[in-house]
């Protein structure tokens, strides 16, 4: 007689994955290497996790030096030899804590990441704060124009992020209502915002595809998002604008790709003048253009980095054509010069307050000053600028123009004026009112958005 029943479900069915997959194993060694920690990462292999690894290794604001990772099948390797800004081994403890959850089993999931002191933008609402993001042709005085209009339309500038590239710029802003501290979800202040936004972006242009301004929605890393729209914006053909004349020689990168025959990986070499986040700039590009790294390796030789990636495009190809080959570099050169700021940056720190920022870029507009990337952010009452900048012609800022500059402004914020540490002829930096700090936008905006 033939019976009919529910058909078996194992109630381990659902640990099964790890059984099989063995959870992350995440260690973090200082006693292996003298002049450094050496970060290991061992995990099941999935979509995106090569990425993950170095955006949370970079928005602590780590040297990697070295790193080797191979990921071909169904496991992910890492290993990655880090440094602190100073070049010292990583031992705080705390840090070290964080190092091993964010990279432990429950670090790769969304909800885990959403809880990580990285630097996040996209949503609507950032806790009491709205999320903006533009991108138009950059010209002398712009950020000075956008922050006029939101202090005049009460909005306080709480944190943002700043590039220009190719004459282009793309920045995200958090914003909140002055009168009430929260963030602004009236539809028709936004709408006139937006509005008022858009008139000064586009200049004097009438196409409209020339500026972009946006709240967007959902959970988004803010350099990458910054990389994203350049990247959309595609600030990589130049529009005629040769790298040379904004960059030095120093800074062109050697970018070529070959194939490996072997294996059937396209493999791309780039050398160029190392510096921090470059293996970020470099996996977040190929990343989104939806190529997958299986192995890599990253050195760096004095002031210079070799990396090699070992890629495929998602769907198992190589890149076969001149075409795809030359497009792969464009955008990587692109990826590699936009957090470029070779000459001075102005750390500026003062008592935070409505058109704070408005005043302070129309003070360097007045001067001649040229803004090519800057981070604001809010620590406490306190808000920290910094700007990276030359002249309007984009040549190094002289001794002059930063007297004048101290004299307009050293009575009422903080200065320090300091040489990027991308030059390699850096003198020492000049200070004034306070001790030599070195401010990093990581740190900035994770203390904003703890």
């Amino acid at each position: 007689m033939a019976k009919v029943c529910w058909p078996y479900f194992d109630p381990e069915y659902e640990n099964l994955s790890v059984r099989i997959n063995p959870p992350s194993r995440v260690s973090v060694d200082n006693t292996s290497c003298r002049d450094c920690t050496v970060v290991k990462v061992d995990s099941v292999n999935k979509p995106g996790i090569l990425l993950e690894v170095v955006q949370i290794l970079t928005d602590l604001d780590f040297i990697i030096t070295k790193a080797y990772v191979s990921s071909d099948g169904g496991w992910f390797m890492d290993v990655f030899h880090v440094t602190d800004q100073q070049g010292k081994q990583i031992t705080d403890g705390k840090t070290i804590d964080y190092i091993e959850r964010a990279l432990g089993p429950k670090g790769h999931t969304t909800d885990g990441m959403k809880n990580c002191p990285g630097k996040r933008v996209g949503v609507h609402s950032v806790g009491n704060h709205t999320a903006i993001e533009l991108i138009g042709r950059d010209r002398p005085g712009l950020l000075s124009e956008i922050s006029a209009v939101l202090a005049n339309l009460h909005f306080n500038v709480a944190a943002a992020e700043v590039w220009t590239h190719n004459r282009r710029i793309a920045c995200v802003l958090y914003v909140n209502d002055d009168p009430t501290s929260r963030a602004v979800d009236d539809p028709n202040r936004l709408s006139i915002m937006e509005e008022q936004l858009k008139h000064i972006l586009r200049g004097c242009e009438d196409d409209d595809k020339v500026a972009c301004t946006s709240f967007s929605m959902g959970f988004t890393h803010i350099d990458r998002r910054l990389h994203q729209m350049l990247f959309a914006d595609r600030d990589y053909e130049g529009g005629g604008v040769t790298t040379e004349v904004d960059y030095p020689p120093s800074f062109k990168p050697k970018i070529t790709v070959e194939r490996c025959e072997e294996k059937g990986y396209s493999v791309v070499s780039v050398q160029c003048k190392d510096r921090a986040k470059l293996m970020f700039d470099i996996v977040c590009t190929l990343t989104d253009m939806q190529y997958v790294v299986f192995h890599a390796n990253i050195s760096s030789n004095g002031p210079y980095a070799l990396q090699e990636y070992f890629i495929r495009h998602m769907d198992g190809c190589t890149l076969d054509t001149e075409g795809e080959k030359e497009r792969v570099i464009k955008c990587l050169e692109a990826a590699i010069h936009r957090r470029v700021s070779e000459g001075l940056s102005l750390e500026l720190c003062a008592k935070d307050r409505v058109g704070l920022l408005s005043e302070v870029t129309r003070i360097l507009r007045e001067n001649g000053l040229s803004v090519r990337r800057a981070g604001v952010s809010t620590v406490g009452e306190q808000a920290v600028n910094v700007f990276y900048v030359r002249d309007a012609y984009g040549n190094p800022v002289d001794t002059k123009t930063i007297e004048a500059l101290r004299k307009e402004i050293g009575h009422t914020m903080m200065l320090n004026v300091k040489k990027d540490p991308a030059s390699a002829k850096a003198p020492e930096a000049e200070t004034s009112g306070w001790a030599k700090t070195s401010f990093f936008f990581g740190n900035l905006l994770e203390k904003f958005l703890a």
